[in-house]
């Protein structure tokens, strides 16, 4: 079971096993959130594992003050604005990406922006001494209710995590507020802990609702990753000029003339594969071939969150996709 430890005890504690690629439950004033270093593809992979996430939807990645975000994303005028005013606290704001900027590409699930919030209290402590943004998505099993105090997490995950720093009842009890600035219009993508009318004052405009394509943060409906190549998944034989995304010690008949090839985990890690997906897709999607054939994944554990991940890349590609 996960120890239990007083925030003010705590944070060596949480250093040690987030430097190692671990998780750590922390509280936010939103909810508690299961933590890990948001540049750490290991580290991330275990959030999802130990969540029970069944899919790779965009995570929060929470930064300790402005300069730390402004290294990792844009920032418009508005947008710098807002967290001005409502940082730290609880707004994410949905950002475009900084090239180089360090964040695991399974944070951001393929997508070229970044949902950004700077936490108070412990969690921003925590990633000030760190010294990287943590991805914090909420201390629960996926589809259960979020947790606001220390016990409910370690009742919920404390079989499948070390750590649950205990800071108390959350004091907002609810999500961040999530939005994105979009030339002179705020969307919001979701409701949360600061009210619309308080960023619509702030914003001197009236917010816009909904995302205006496909997944644009986390806690919306997920949408497929789509590279520019076409997906054939479960491959047992490749055809020439192919690329291959590879999985596990065998091959599939004919592996030596496909156009490029990356293994998501030469042991069958499947922490190890979740870790290395959207970048080892986009490095295949860059290498010109037509078609990115990927063998076949087992469904247990992780298994079932990059099965879903890649049948949405190889799913039909709409207009708009």
């Amino acid at each position: 079971m996960a120890e239990i430890l007083a925030a003010g005890k705590a944070m060596e504690r949480a250093l040690a096993l987030l430097e190692g690629g671990d998780v750590v439950a922390i509280p936010t004033e939103t909810v508690y959130g299961l933590a890990g270093d948001a540049t750490n593809g290991i580290g991330v992979a275990r959030i999802f594992e130990a969540k029970g996430r069944p899919r790779f939807n965009p995570l929060i990645a929470h930064v300790a003050d402005l300069a730390m975000a402004e290294r990792i994303a844009h920032f418009d005028p508005l947008s710098r604005k807002l967290a001005g005013a409502f940082w730290p606290g609880p707004l994410t704001l949905v950002l475009p990406q900084r090239a180089g900027n360090g964040i695991h590409p399974l944070v951001t699930a393929g997508l070229d922006t970044i949902a950004l919030r700077m936490p108070k209290g412990f969690g921003g402590e925590l990633i000030a001494r760190l010294g990287h943004p943590l991805a914090a998505p909420s201390a629960n099993s996926s589809g259960r209710i979020s947790a606001t105090t220390a016990e409910a997490v370690a009742a919920d995950l404390g079989d499948r995590i070390r750590l649950v720093v205990d800071g108390g009842a959350t004091p907002v009890g609810l999500e961040s507020t999530i939005v994105k600035v979009e030339g002179e219009s705020v969307r919001l993508l979701r409701p949360g802990g600061i009210a619309a009318a308080e960023i619509e004052a702030v914003a001197g405009k009236p917010l816009l609702r909904g995302a205006a394509a496909g997944i644009e943060a986390p806690g919306m409906l997920a949408s497929h990753y789509a590279p520019g190549a076409a997906m054939r998944l479960n491959t047992r034989q490749i055809a020439g000029g192919e690329a291959l995304l590879a999985f596990g010690g065998s091959r599939a008949e004919g592996w030596q003339d496909a156009a490029a090839l990356r293994n998501l985990s030469e042991t069958g890690d499947l922490r190890e594969a979740a870790a290395n997906l959207f970048a080892y897709m986009q490095d295949l999607d860059r290498s010109g071939a037509a078609t990115i054939a990927v063998e076949p994944i087992p469904f247990d554990g992780l298994g079932e969150a990059i099965n879903d991940r890649l049948s949405r890349a190889a799913a039909p590609r709409d207009k708009t996709g």
